[in-house]
């Protein structure tokens, strides 16, 4: 009866060991892959010689919905109906300084999940970060650049 109870009680051991190592383990691979990720394009942004000719012509010949900063493109998320989305779509002059230290004539704004735990992965990885993380009513942002000389910028949106 003692034999049959101490391999009863070991074998409960090992399972509740096993279990235990188990969860310690899917929390410690859970806690590294808890990394913020682009989710959409949040923006296009582009240089022109006169940034309110060509919206006034992108809403005359295209349709497009235009404010003073662009234009402001509304979507549903796909995981999530109920959920809306922003992607913003905005001229900038030709002499902006908004692009450097880039040289190219466009930028992309990318939306992302959670911007302060991507930013810290991106220092790991050694990723040129441009300034600090900015907040602003409408979300959080900050500027990299990627391995060819692009400005990007990386938006994490209120509205989430």
């Amino acid at each position: 009866m003692k034999k049959i109870l101490l391999i009863i009680l070991f074998i409960s051991a090992s399972f509740l060991s096993g279990y235990a190592f188990n969860e310690f383990i899917t929390q410690q691979t859970n806690k590294k892959t808890k990394m913020g990720k682009v989710t959409g394009i949040g923006g296009v942004f582009f240089k022109c010689k006169d940034p309110k000719k060509i919206t006034e012509w992108y809403h005359a010949h295209l349709g497009l919905n235009t404010n003073p900063y662009g234009a402001t493109f509304d979507w549903y998320e796909g995981s999530d109906s109920t959920k809306k989305g922003q992607t913003q779509w905005s001229p900038f002059s030709e002499t902006t300084k908004y692009f450097e230290p880039s040289a190219k004539e466009f930028m992309i704004n990318y939306r992302v999940d959670d911007l302060e735990a991507l930013v810290e992965e991106l220092k790991k990885q050694g990723v040129t970060i441009v300034d600090k993380i900015e907040v602003f009513e409408y979300g959080k942002f900050i500027h990299i650049m990627d391995p060819e000389g692009n400005k990007i910028e990386l938006w994490e949106p209120t509205d989430k």
